[in-house]
């Protein structure tokens, strides 16, 4: 080995965290549902590249967004680098096709799981207030999260790792 290599382990972790939620939704989009009560809280980047949402999803939700994978979803389909689904948003029905590297956390509060990824790509041209946005209703599978700044996350209890915690300051 070479006296200039570097291992990147935060970057290996991230990677293999991403790789265990990629084998969770591939086994949920297999069976066609959540087995048992597991749902999921996936939130993204709406401005990574890669992502596609309709324009009115990118209008109501310009900088993230939190999807919930629970009773209302069809069509989920995963590969190695994106999953898709089709979810309704004020009965609209949209398809989302997100990479998993615009994904910036996921969460099965049924099991009281979570995890948190530092962004690979963020949009160039970020708004100004990062706590602009809305909600969906709450009989929707979708709903809306920009609350970044404030560290607080409603995630059901679920426990969130985070691997800041183990980072050397």
């Amino acid at each position: 080995m070479s006296d200039d290599a570097h291992l990147d382990y935060d970057f290996m972790m991230q990677q293999a965290l991403r790789y265990l939620m990629r084998d969770v939704l591939s086994l949920v989009a297999d069976i066609g549902d959540a087995p048992g009560e597991h749902h999921f809280y996936i939130e993204f980047l709406t401005g990574a590249p890669g992502v596609s949402i309709p324009d009115h999803l990118r209008e109501d939700y310009p900088e993230r967004m939190t999807i919930v994978l629970q009773h209302q979803f069809e069509s989920l389909s995963v590969d190695d680098e994106e999953f898709a689904v089709t979810l309704w948003f004020k009965g609209r029905e949209a398809r989302l096709e997100i990479p998993f590297s615009a994904v910036t956390s996921f969460a099965d509060p049924s099991v009281q799981f979570g995890l948190r990824f530092e962004p690979d790509a963020i949009d160039d041209n970020p708004p100004a207030d990062e706590a602009q946005g809305a909600s969906a209703p709450e009989d929707d599978d979708a709903t809306q999260s920009d609350d970044a700044d404030s560290g607080k996350r409603e995630t059901d209890g679920a426990d969130v790792v985070s691997l800041d915690a183990f980072r050397k300051k």
